[in-house]
């Protein structure tokens, strides 16, 4: 059983000056923000505010880069060359740092997050991108994620992996998440989120659309920010964890 565990939220992502979250209740229920860099939400003013309110709460800030598709929401496969991806992740994780933050991990978006667990071409552009900023700040940034070729990749580079599991989105049998266009992608009850954030820091287990058990071993919870119920199950969150005795905080 963890005696402490992380939970973070997507954050900072404003589309067209407008945030698809509540970013501010959000900040106060949550350890560490992966904060958009521009990629697929979020521009400077929204990282910046993301970075003052972390600020204020004693949230870690993490980075959350994905394929440039503001369009898409950074949720639509897209090929893209890895030097070029490599590229477009470092931009982001350079604007991020230019509006204040510290970094203290990078986890990708949508469909990136994606990609990067089963195409190694892909993993090994974030991963050098995290690696040239590791080398500015002087020391590994982590990257959070699921297990695949990142977690490889991260291993050969030098970076620490931080493994997550999914507070609000089903999974599969074999561990992958459930589509967001089928039936069961998506949690919405704040009770049943919370039973499975606790029972992920007692046994780190999670329970499959089809009943089955799955070993996910995190060390990190997330909830999406644009979910309509995220803050009601923050909230629900950080009181049954706090009830089975388990504190909230950033491992980073």
């Amino acid at each position: 059983m963890a005696a402490v565990i992380d939970l973070n939220a997507d954050l900072g992502e404003t589309v067209d000056g407008v945030a698809t979250a509540d970013d501010a209740a959000m900040f106060a229920l949550i350890s560490s923000a992966s904060v958009a860099c521009g990629g697929h939400a979020g521009d400077a003013a929204a990282m910046r505010a993301a970075v003052a309110l972390a600020e204020r709460s004693g949230v870690a800030v993490g980075a959350h880069p994905s394929y440039l598709d503001r369009p898409g929401f950074g949720r639509r496969a897209l090929a893209v060359e890895p030097e070029t991806l490599r590229a477009q992740v470092d931009e982001q994780l350079t604007a991020l740092a230019a509006a204040g933050a510290d970094i203290r991990y990078v986890k990708p978006h949508g469909a990136l997050y994606h990609a990067v667990i089963a195409d190694t071409q892909a993993a090994r552009a974030v991963a050098a991108a995290v690696v040239a900023l590791s080398d500015r700040v002087g020391r590994p940034v982590p990257v959070l994620g699921m297990d695949g070729a990142i977690a490889r990749i991260c291993a050969q580079a030098g970076l620490p992996f931080v493994r997550e599991a999914f507070l609000d989105r089903g999974y599969r049998a074999d561990g992958s998440l459930v589509p967001r266009d089928e039936p069961g992608a998506l949690l919405h009850d704040p009770a049943e989120v919370a039973d499975r954030a606790v029972r992920l820091a007692r046994t780190g287990e999670v329970a499959a659309a089809d009943g089955s058990v799955i070993a996910a071993g995190a060390t990190s919870l997330c909830l999406h920010g644009d979910t309509p119920a995220a803050v009601a199950m923050a909230r629900a969150v950080r009181a049954a964890l706090e009830s089975a005795g388990i504190g909230v905080a950033a491992p980073w």
